[in-house]
């Protein structure tokens, strides 16, 4: 493989613009790019190695979806009946009777 210089264009995501477009090395660390410049916008930024970052929405349902299985454990379902007789006895004690 070649070896890496400044001013090289590479491709790259570009946060500013939302897609991948041809950007200029800024800075190299360890032989790698860190820092590039988008050709289109100049907007610099880290160097993401063409992957966008995920989105917020994304981001919330991971969120959730950790939760939801942290808090849950499998067999543990509710199991415990009303201390009334049920929602049939509920109904009869809400309804009023009518006048004719």
């Amino acid at each position: 493989m070649f070896e890496l210089r400044l001013g090289d264009v590479i491709d790259d995501y570009c946060v500013k613009c939302r897609r991948v477009t041809n950007h200029s090395i800024v800075s190299i660390v360890n032989g790698e790019a860190a820092k590039v410049r988008c050709r289109t916008c100049y907007h610099d930024h880290d160097y993401r190695h063409e992957q966008a970052p995920p989105s917020k929405k994304d981001l919330k349902k991971a969120e959730l979806f950790n939760e939801v299985l942290a808090s849950g454990q499998p067999g543990e379902a509710a199991t415990t009946e009303p201390a009334s007789g049920g929602p049939a006895e509920d109904q009869k004690k809400a309804r009023k009777p009518v006048k004719k």
